[in-house]
């Protein structure tokens, strides 16, 4: 089995995106998505991991649940600044902070 470098807060986020939005009232579309989950991860420190391709997680259960308070956190504000500027309609990627 082959080995494998995996930023894990994008597992992370990627699980914690849909429960953290049926809660806020903001577009859902792909690119929307998208835009909240780079947002959020250019937040968050990355978790890098090597592991066997395909192995499951459970060995960094202990750091998800010390993570899952600022990853909701970083997610609700990326939502917010999406909602605020939604770029769904645009295919112009636009670098963060800039305007």
């Amino acid at each position: 089995m082959s080995l494998e470098i995996k930023n894990y807060m994008e597992v992370c986020v990627g699980d914690l995106i849909d429960p953290v939005l049926k809660d806020i009232d903001c577009c859902t579309c792909e690119k929307c998505l998208l835009d909240i989950m780079a947002i959020a991860l250019n937040e968050l420190p990355p978790k890098y991991v090597v592991t066997r391709k395909g192995e499951m997680y459970t060995k960094l259960w202990v750091l998800r649940q010390q993570l899952d308070v600022d990853i909701i956190s970083a997610l609700t504000k990326a939502a917010a600044a999406v909602g605020k500027n939604p770029r769904h309609d645009s295919d112009f990627i636009m670098p963060q902070g800039k305007k």
